[in-house]
């Protein structure tokens, strides 16, 4: 339980029925925290099984004492967010809940990054160690379905580890069109063929540092976006490397950019196992370098599953329903060839 949590429990008065009323000394922010017609409140509702009352700068909370704690967890971590000029989404609302589920979040504390943009915080336990890792370790892979957060999350620990002068420059990468970065057969200059394939990687940075910093940045070296191809024969000194989509690289591709690694430099590498574009019977650099680098000092992996996606709530039923069809169609085709 947090410091702010803990004071607001030392101020509350306890109901009756065994639910919490907590008492807030400013109430400006508390629109922020219940949403627009009290819509986070609806869904902290819903999720966690309570009734919330908001009175002035009073919020009554009933139901099973468990869940009124959590709940009321929930509600101080949001306060707290918006004390730091976070804006409050339902997203941040759903990462909240599961975050004060899981039991590390009680006495680990919660997981930031502040960029010059906006307050990151993390929405899952893996989340929170993703986040840890890539702030701790010289190497972080991390691999699991598309909405986990796996290459903002990193971009977003590069930017603040750039404005913190922690590094000098920050390095990210995409294997182009394939593993094999066949650019020739697209149209217009090298920028016009593969700007179009490392776009989430500028989106991500435009949305954790102001435009003109980035536009500084690119002019003047210090943040490059460059397809996977450039690095070859380069050594990457004081620099937080981000290679992203690696489940597409070779195993040579793989050993070419981990060797890259300098003095002074981090590096993330990120995937996701089920969208492998290499044509059949070539290994993945990601699948191989996840196996290599078990247990090797310096080095983490954190696999993100469906739990962990925070995109809209479809995204994660979407990738379940595929799984299921995919392991279907394995257990299919073991059936036949027995």
């Amino acid at each position: 339980m947090t410091g702010n949590l803990a004071k607001l429990i030392s101020q509350q008065n306890e109901a009756a029925d065994g639910g919490l009323t907590l008492s807030f000394d400013d109430n400006r922010l508390l629109s922020l925290v219940f949403g627009e017609h009290d819509e986070h409140l609806a869904l902290i509702e819903s999720r966690l099984g309570v009734d919330i009352t908001p009175r002035g700068n009073r919020i009554s909370i009933r139901g099973p004492r468990a869940s009124c704690e959590n709940a009321a967890l929930v509600l101080e971590r949001l306060h707290a967010s918006a004390l730091n000029g976070h804006e409050i989404t339902l997203g941040d609302v759903e990462g909240a809940i599961r975050m004060v589920r899981a039991d590390e979040s009680h006495s680990d504390g919660q997981a930031t990054i502040r960029t010059k943009r906006k307050l990151v915080t993390a929405r899952t336990p893996l989340q929170k160690s993703y986040m840890d890792a890539l702030r701790q370790k010289d190497l972080v892979l991390g691999t699991g379905p598309a909405g986990t957060g796996k290459t903002y999350l990193a971009v977003a620990a590069a930017a603040a580890a750039w404005t913190a002068g922690e590094v000098d420059r920050i390095i990210l990468s995409r294997p182009a069109v394939e593993a094999g970065e066949r650019l020739g057969f697209l149209p217009g200059d090298m920028k016009e063929k593969v700007d179009p394939y490392l776009r989430p990687l500028y989106d991500a940075l435009y949305d954790v540092l102001p435009s003109h910093t980035v536009a500084r940045g690119l002019t003047e070296g210090t943040i490059e976006i460059a397809p996977l191809a450039f690095m070859r024969g380069r050594t990457l000194r004081d620099a937080f490397i981000i290679l992203d989509e690696a489940q597409n690289t070779t195993p040579q591709q793989m050993k070419m950019f981990l060797t890259r690694l300098g003095e002074g430099s981090r590096m993330a590498v990120n995937g996701d196992p089920s969208q492998v574009d290499l044509p059949p019977g070539v290994l993945s650099g990601l699948a191989e370098a996840t196996a290599l680098l078990r247990g090797i000092e310096g080095v983490t992996h954190v696999a993100f599953t469906e739990a962990d996606i925070v995109r809209h709530p479809l995204v994660s039923r979407i990738v379940t329903a595929y799984d299921k069809a995919a392991a279907k169609r394995d257990r299919r085709d073991k059936s036949a060839t027995d």
